[in-house]
């Protein structure tokens, strides 16, 4: 009973994540040298968005080193850079998409601090804007970037 209970909440859990969307690391230069645990960072992650197939967003962001940095404990900066570009023949997957909604969520730090994306839709252009961010329980940072995305064609809205 106690292992069919564990199969079917691992099971739930691994349909979970497979839904979600996983960044894809590209690549990641050294800023700070640190003499314990790993240099202070950039790096570089692709997203695929989920329900737009051939659109692919890069976000670069700092990841902060040291002894915190290797043990997870550390908060890294709240800066980020997007870039989303075609990547494919540009389709929609399942329902119309929502005018806005978040497409990926990072941690950034142990508990408090998310780096985000939104994509808005931009219905009289046709074209698909991508917002990132971070984001804090008690206090977020206004710094951010945007990138868009034409799609030369109606885009499905609800």
């Amino acid at each position: 009973m106690k292992t069919t209970i564990v199969t079917t909440v691992l099971a739930a859990a691994v349909l979970l994540l497979a839904g979600a969307a996983r960044a894809e690391s590209i690549g990641e230069v050294d800023t700070v040298f640190k003499f314990i645990g790993p240099d202070h960072k950039i790096v570089v992650d692709a997203y695929d968005d989920p329900k737009v197939q051939g659109v692919t967003c890069y976000v670069s962001r700092a990841k902060t080193g040291g002894v915190k940095g290797a043990l997870g404990l550390a908060e890294d900066k709240a800066e980020a850079s997007i870039a989303c570009r075609q990547v494919g023949p540009i389709s929609f997957v399942g329902k119309p998409l929502e005018r806005q909604e978040e497409v990926f969520t990072e941690r950034i730090s142990f508990v408090f601090k998310k780096l985000r994306v939104v994509r808005m839709v931009d219905q009289k252009r046709s074209t698909l804007v991508y917002l990132t961010y971070s984001d804090r329980v008690i206090e977020g940072s206004p710094q951010n970037g945007v990138t868009a995305v034409p799609v030369g064609s109606a885009i499905p809205v609800k």
